[in-house]
Parts: structure tokens; C-alpha cells; sequence
């Protein structure tokens, strides 16, 4: 029965990490893994590289200010 047990937990471990694996290659493509760009210095400018929206107000993006960058999101989503 502890075989048997085993053999099934063992089983089960792999149907979850081939579920984990296909997670993760559905993630992201290749080279896709950056999706802004933060620019603080000479200028200030922050850039969501696949909607192409932009702010140069930096200090209020780091303040968690991104409902422009969250909406143009949707909008590119939707697009797609």
C-alpha cells in the first residue's frame, strides 16, 4: 500500500510541475520579459514599452499613481 501511495504521489508531482511549466511558457515570449522603461535622469519619463504611454510625472508613478498606465493596458489588450 506504501508503494502504491507513493507511486501516485509521485505522479501527482509531476502532473503539477508540468501544469507550472506550461504556466510559465505561456507567461511571456521570448524577449518579451521587458515591458517598461524608467528614465530619471537628465530627464524624467516613465514608458509602458507595448502601449507606448507615457508620463513625466516619475514621482507620482512611484507613488503607485498608475491608472493611465492600467488603462492604457486595457486598451492595448483589447486590441489584441
Amino acid at each position: 500500500m506504501a508503494v502504491l501511495q507513493a507511486k501516485l504521489l509521485d505522479v501527482k508531482r509531476r502532473e503539477e510541475q508540468a501544469k507550472m511549466d506550461a504556466l510559465k511558457a505561456t507567461r511571456a515570449a521570448p524577449g518579451a520579459t521587458r515591458c517598461g522603461s524608467y528614465v530619471l535622469h537628465p530627464y524624467q519619463m516613465v514608458k509602458d514599452l507595448r502601449t507606448e504611454f507615457e508620463t513625466g510625472n516619475t514621482s507620482a508613478v512611484l507613488d503607485g499613481e498608475i491608472d493611465g498606465f492600467i488603462e492604457a493596458a486595457i486598451r492595448w489588450r483589447r486590441q489584441r
